[in-house]
């Protein structure tokens, strides 16, 4: 049996020059865990050229859905980014990854720290009914460039809090919190020195993170996630991995092309 599903593309989103989303079909028998990846692409010379993306849509949702920057000279993305609903698209049977919430101790906080399409992972937890349960409060901080690249923000902050399952707990919960660099908008900067400076902690209300009270996941590039990392561990947060539990854990597999 052959690792790849052929799904077929149900929906396209543009949401900048250089950022989309789409949805496809999910076969039955695919299954995944909130946070986890795939990895998707297309048939290019007879072969297929995947790279591994972020399931955004959540374990029990009857589509798939995957955030994407756009790169002109990119080997799949400027071919992914051109598709459109009916076209058929590549998807792995398998899905993995450490950004789940079985690698974390238990706590008070959960902090999904994210930049650019870093995002779509948190998406998927966000939606998660376990999330909340497990968790008292949800910080969801997305850190962008422009105001249009904080994608899914009309739908964090105006639908999720309606779902008929969960909205409530949403409502009283999650904590979204975008930030900008490149722009003026309410809350601004990088989300290292937003850490550093103690400005987020002040912007939320809330208390410094702590290997006490709070565990974080990061999903980003890779600059953000070595000096968050940093940041984290002076405050004496331990990564988990590999099925042992600890404070925090990071995605690697991060779409560049």
């Amino acid at each position: 049996m052959s690792n790849l599903i052929e799904e077929t593309v149900t929906e396209v989103h543009h949401w900048t020059d250089t950022l989309f989303s789409f949805k496809t079909t999910r076969d039955s028998g695919f299954r995944f865990r909130s946070g986890q990846f795939t990895m998707i692409g297309l048939p290019v010379d007879g072969k297929p050229l995947l790279r591994a993306y972020s399931v955004a849509s959540a374990h029990y949702e009857e589509n798939l859905e995957f955030l994407s920057i756009k790169v002109q000279d990119g080997p799949l993305t400027s071919r992914l980014q051109h598709v459109k609903p009916g076209d058929p698209i590549l998807i792995s049977r398998k899905a993995t990854g450490t950004l789940v919430l079985d690698d974390l101790l238990p706590a008070k906080n959960l902090w999904l720290l994210s930049t650019g399409t870093g995002l779509a992972p948190f998406m998927s937890i966000i939606k998660d009914p376990e999330a909340y349960d497990r968790f008292e409060r949800i910080f969801l901080v997305h850190g962008c460039r422009w105001i249009d690249e904080l994608a899914y923000r009309d739908f964090i902050t105006e639908e999720l809090p309606k779902n008929e399952l969960f909205g409530e707990m949403v409502s009283k919960q999650l904590v979204y919190y975008p930030t900008i660099t490149r722009e003026e908008f309410p809350t601004m900067g990088r989300i290292t020195d937003l850490l550093r400076s103690g400005k987020i902690y002040e912007d939320l209300n809330t208390t410094p993170i702590c290997p006490e009270n709070d565990r974080v996941m990061l999903c980003g590039s890779p600059a953000m996630l070595a000096e968050t990392v940093g940041i984290i561990e002076e405050l004496g947060l331990v990564e988990g991995c590999h099925g042992t539990a600890g404070h925090y854990v990071i995605e690697k597999a991060f779409v560049e092309k």
